[in-house]
């Protein structure tokens, strides 16, 4: 009796320890596919989080490895001396934006074995230091620079010593460091690796990173360039990437990845759950946001185009729908404006919910977000008959048909008001609008559509290939 396909899905800071998009695809995706086995290869930024999910059964192997940990070497290097020479190539490889020969490097240093001390300590990896040191960082102080230079190559040096699960595919959920472990899996194993993106890691942390007020000069560019050159890395070594939308695909082929393997799967949503969502009218006029109340979902524009609707729309609500846990100081930043503004009484922080519950009643879905992929919250609206507004971020342009109505630009807490104010006033037009996305969701972002694409490439990356 042959085996069930075994699948190890490699995350990074998202399921099954946070909540949001990318976690419940990967917690849907695997539902779906009860005849697969899945392996988790989490990478987290510190030891013991809480699951926010549940396993599914088909679920045989969950390993956690902390980032921010120092290993202690477990294993011997094969070639001290040529590692060490191809770390230093490396690095001038990511100055030129081009790929290394990761196989260089990973059938040079074993399981178990960590090259950060080596390398801070041999000539050559401390000549290194002080070269970049010099070349890129002549004005700030030495130990800034080499802590950064620690921790980055720490968690680099962390994954390609790491024990994988074993598994027929290696799938990765982003570029960054899950990406880099798909790759040295692949190299290690003789496995093939797929890349499915939402978003751009290396835009996201770069917007990170230029916010960020505790990091600073050359410091910045580094981690900015490393990011970039992680993105490179699993763009070239994937053997099929796959992206939401058209415009993030060109990205990664401009980045390296294959054209002729590159492929758009769109999102997908239990169109059927949400269909059978019971409108309800309830007195007044109700304003919701469903998503995690963190910076990139900018909860501080909701708050604000808030103030601006209630004073035209005096029996308006409004609902924050999620987690408030995840950033707690951020958390309360968006209570204390919502008292500034003496919206305590019609703002309400809900927590995680059943979002059923909300999409019954709601009049407008809200998104403020300043970056995006393609919400699977405008999809599930859609589905529920829930109009939505939203700013041009990602693929929500295209979801929303380009239609300025419902538009806005990120922080645009005007328009933002007047695309709301616009639904309220024209009822009638609005409820033909509904029933056209309806429509539009039932027939292009079914998630039963996925499983099948998901489950085609899978077989098309182990045709022929022995099972483990």
């Amino acid at each position: 009796m042959n085996r069930p396909l075994r699948v190890c899905f490699l995350l990074e800071g998202s399921y099954p320890y946070i909540t949001g998009g990318v976690s419940s695809w990967v917690h849907d995706l695997i539902q779906g596919m009860p005849e697969i086995e899945f392996v988790l290869f989490s990478i987290s930024p510190s030891e013991e989080q809480t699951l926010k999910y549940k396993l599914p059964d088909n679920v045989v192997e969950h390993l956690d490895i902390d980032l921010s940990e120092m290993k202690t070497i477990k294993s011997s290097i094969k070639n001290k001396k040529n590692t060490l020479k191809y770390i230093k190539e490396m690095h001038e490889i990511f100055g030129k934006k081009q790929v290394p020969s990761m196989e260089n490097i990973v059938d040079n240093m074993s399981e178990g074995y960590y090259a950060y001390g080596d390398s801070v300590k041999s000539a050559v990896g401390w000549e290194m230091i002080i070269h970049y040191n010099r070349l890129h960082n002549p004005i700030y102080s030495f130990s800034d620079y080499f802590w950064s230079w620690r921790s980055s190559h720490n968690m680099i040096f962390t994954i390609l010593g790491s024990t994988f699960p074993k598994a027929d595919i290696y799938h990765s959920v982003s570029t960054g460091y899950a990406g880099l472990a798909a790759v040295t899996a692949k190299i290690r194993y003789g496995k093939p690796f797929l890349l499915t993106e939402h978003g751009l890691y290396h835009k996201e942390r770069e917007m990170e990173l230029r916010k960020a007020d505790f990091i600073r000069g050359y410091q910045r560019d580094m981690w900015i360039k490393i990011y970039n050159s992680l993105s490179r890395i699993a763009y070239h070594y994937s053997d099929i990437s796959t992206s939401l939308f058209e415009y993030n695909r060109r990205i990664q082929i401009s980045l390296g990845a294959d054209k002729d393997s590159a492929v758009v799967i769109p999102n997908g949503i239990d169109v059927e759950r949400f269909s059978s969502v019971k409108r309800e009218k309830k007195a007044g006029f109700h304003v919701g946001l469903v998503g995690r109340v963190v910076p990139i979902k900018d909860i501080k524009t909701f708050i604000t185009m808030s103030k601006i609707v209630h004073e035209r729309i005096t029996d308006a609500q409004f609902y924050c729908i999620g987690p408030t846990d995840e950033d707690p100081a951020y958390y309360e930043d968006c209570v204390k404006m919502v008292t500034s503004f003496n919206l305590t009484e019609v703002f309400h922080f809900t927590g995680r919910q059943n979002v059923l519950e909300y999409y019954s009643f709601l009049d407008v879905m809200l998104l403020t977000s300043v970056r995006e992929a393609q919400p699977l919250v405008i999809l599930e609206a859609y589905a529920a008959g829930v109009p939505v507004v939203s700013t041009k971020v990602g693929n929500v342009p295209e979801m929303l048909d380009y239609d300025e109505r419902f538009l806005a630009s990120p922080k645009d807490v005007e328009r933002l008001a007047m695309n709301v104010s616009y639904i309220h006033s024209h009822p009638e037009e609005i409820a033909v609008h509904v029933e056209q996305n309806k429509e539009k969701v039932n027939h292009l972002y079914n998630k039963n559509d996925l499983y099948d694409k998901y489950r085609e490439l899978y077989r098309e990356l182990t045709d022929g290939r022995d099972r483990i």
